[in-house]
């Protein structure tokens, strides 16, 4: 059971890991979550929060749920995305997961065009 002690510490009556070497291990593993986990997500969140607030009618989305569509009416907290010609749906402003290039509804799907080629 000696390599559960130190025998120089246990002779000499010190107690084990007293002062600050104690402290540094908990206090470097904060500084380490800080900067890998909070740091990083404060910022995405700020960016998301920004992008909803720039959130104008026209603009193509796509939600959270997966769904690409265009803003049609934007409201204080809601969008109005229509999604097909003559569908539109009502979404939360937070729903809205990205703004993709305008144009995109309307481009081809590349699987598409390739398995008509075949």
């Amino acid at each position: 059971m000696d390599f559960f002690i130190s025998s120089a510490l246990a002779q000499s009556g010190e107690q084990a890991g007293a002062g600050w070497g104690a402290l540094l291990f908990p206090v470097l593993l904060i500084v380490i979550f800080y900067f890998l986990l909070i740091r990083p997500q404060t910022k995405r969140a700020k960016e998301h929060r920004q992008m909803v607030s720039e959130l104008a009618k026209g603009d193509e989305v796509i939600t959270q749920g997966g769904v690409l569509g265009r803003i049609t009416d934007v409201g204080e907290t809601f969008l109005t995305v229509e999604i097909a010609e003559g569908v539109q749906v009502k979404v939360q402003k937070n729903a809205a997961a990205q703004v993709v290039p305008k144009g995109t509804i309307k481009g081809k799907d590349v699987a598409t065009s390739n398995d008509k080629k075949k």
